[in-house]
């Protein structure tokens, strides 16, 4: 689905990945985790077209991205639910999810899909984004991503500030996201909570990837165990 291959970039004269590559297999959960100021995020934006480029490939179902603009690296089926939720605050709920949405075709995403999926969101569809709790706006960013109907979903930090019941449901959903076949690219800091979604961890270090291996073979590495998992 996606392959990132030796990507180089950077803000301004600062360079920040250097030789970064992973790929997402089609139908799995694959993540990128490491240390904040590591390159995760400069990765999921260089993969979107925010950040430039510099060197290497990005290809997504054999094509390559690396020079296209962001809402053309949208309209070819990623989506993202970005760091910090970043819902339009003075937009209603179902506003919100309509503001960005694409058709995707008999079996794809529609708005009631999204309320079935989260039936709170269906609750308060007439509700302004920003009278909504952080689990709620966590749940219209995902929903809002899905009803771009993506190939390939992508969560920065999903998780991050929630309550733990709130992050249950988070993860839930993606599980059921990935029985239904979505691709997945996951940043994320709460690796025993996602270890029985993830399929691949990519541990991220200095800007490249420094070692990849399942959630079982991470728990077996006593080094690895203790710094990420903390055990």
């Amino acid at each position: 689905m996606l392959k990132v291959t030796g990507l180089e970039a950077g803000y301004g004269v600062s360079q920040v990945l250097f030789g970064m590559g992973f790929e997402v297999p089609r139908g799995s959960v694959t993540s990128l985790i490491g240390r904040n100021g590591m390159g995760k995020t400069t990765t999921i934006h260089t993969i979107l077209g925010m950040v430039r480029a510099r060197g290497g490939d990005i290809q997504l179902e054999g094509e390559s991205i690396t020079a296209l603009q962001p809402n053309a690296i949208a309209r070819l089926g990623i989506g993202l639910v970005p760091e910090g939720r970043r819902v339009f605050p003075s937009l209603t709920v179902e506003e919100n999810l309509v503001a960005t949405s694409r058709p995707g075709g008999a079996d794809g995403w529609s708005l009631e899909r999204i309320y079935d999926l989260f039936p709170r969101l269906k609750e308060r569809r007439g509700q302004f984004a920003a009278t909504l709790s952080g689990g709620e706006q966590q749940m219209l960013a995902v929903g809002r991503a899905l009803l771009t109907n993506p190939a390939l979903l992508i969560l920065d930090e999903a998780t991050e500030g929630l309550a733990p019941v709130i992050r249950a449901d988070i993860w839930a959903t993606l599980r059921r996201l990935k029985g239904l076949g979505q691709s997945i690219l996951v940043v994320d800091k709460n690796l025993k909570e996602m270890a029985p979604l993830v399929d691949r961890h990519h541990i991220v270090e200095k800007g490249r990837v420094v070692w990849q291996g399942s959630p079982q073979e991470l728990a077996a590495n006593e080094d690895l165990a203790h710094r990420y998992l903390g055990v």
